[in-house]
């Protein structure tokens, strides 16, 4: 008789919570990314709000929280509830936490749910360079380290580590100059401030198209089919080089499993559609949903430590 009755009150005290995961989601849910509208993280983040909306019922609002290379929205989604209703769109924290003295937030604040996309970045010069493949760039820039002027996004942006690890890998020297963004920094490359960009591909797929920048490459050892027309690393003379970048969804640190699980379901259901993966691609990347949590959370850590590294070598340090 007493482990009957202990049995009903343990079920009657698991009911609240049972009938709000059932409930899940009742409300809109807010959907945040550390960039401000424009870019690839904007854009994504839109494309699979859209489609987390279409398979959950609910709105999904998008909340473009910039600053602090992404730290503002991170920080605002690890103090939010755990409730499923606050969902960001960022990268590896591993980069802010190595670039950062304080981002303000932890590895252990967030649950990870899955990838969104995945892509390399561009390397392109100005029409006026006297260089008109990337084995020429490298050339010229052994020769002459320090005077080509690299046009950047912003510390611990994709550019930014794209092109220090270039700088690694091909044994050269830029002078970096940072930019509020993808856009300011193409503008000055176009002005012929600067002399070459890596840059993401919505950054400047316009202008390569139009004939005014030129591409040398793409930052992965073989071509991207969603940039068709430009060399792969391996190709242009640098098969050793490699660098791509990607956004994936997190929340806070506590939700419970069942909502994580649903999220997972209903961005990966997005994700697999084709003609979201082609508004994707047209934007230089590849959907790439994570086959679980789990995975995406493995991914993270183990590309955690290449990130660091390629951090340490830029010097880079924001207090």
């Amino acid at each position: 008789m007493r482990a009957r009755l202990l049995a009903f009150l343990a079920a009657v005290a698991l009911l609240p919570h049972a009938v709000a995961q059932q409930a899940y989601p009742a409300k809109p849910i807010r959907l945040l990314v550390g960039y401000p509208p424009g870019g690839s993280g904007d854009f994504l983040t839109r494309v699979i709000g859209d489609e987390m909306s279409k398979e959950l019922g609910v709105a999904v609002v998008v909340e473009n929280r910039a600053g602090a290379g992404g730290n503002i929205a991170a920080q605002l989604a690890a103090k939010a509830a755990p409730d499923g209703y606050t969902v960001l769109n960022g990268n590896n924290h591993a980069i802010n936490k190595a670039l950062y003295k304080e981002p303000g937030y932890q590895d252990g604040d967030f649950v990870p749910i899955t990838k969104v996309a995945i892509g390399p970045t561009v390397i392109v010069v100005s029409n006026d360079a006297p260089f008109k493949n990337l084995k020429e760039l490298i050339g010229y820039a052994r020769a002459n380290p320090g005077k080509l002027f690299n046009a950047g996004a912003g510390y611990g942006s994709a550019p930014h580590l794209a092109a220090t690890l270039f700088e690694s890998v091909a044994g050269v020297k830029f002078t970096a100059v940072q930019f509020k963004g993808g856009g300011p920094a193409a503008q000055s490359l176009l002005a012929g401030d600067t002399q070459v960009m890596f840059a993401t591909p919505p950054t400047v797929t316009g202008f390569i198209k139009s004939g005014r920048m030129r591409a040398l490459a793409v930052t992965k050892r073989t071509p991207s089919p969603a940039i068709p027309g430009i060399p792969g690393a391996e190709e242009a003379g640098l098969p050793d080089y490699e660098y791509t970048f990607w956004f994936g969804l997190y929340v806070p640190a506590g939700t419970p499993s069942p909502i994580v699980r649903r999220l997972h379901a209903a961005a990966t259901r997005g994700l697999g559609k084709r003609e979201v993966q082609e508004k994707i691609a047209v934007q230089g990347m590849d959907a790439s949903p994570s086959t679980s949590p789990r995975a995406f959370a493995a991914d993270i850590r183990a590309e955690a430590p290449k990130l660091e590294q390629i951090i340490r070598d830029s010097g880079a340090k924001v207090e």
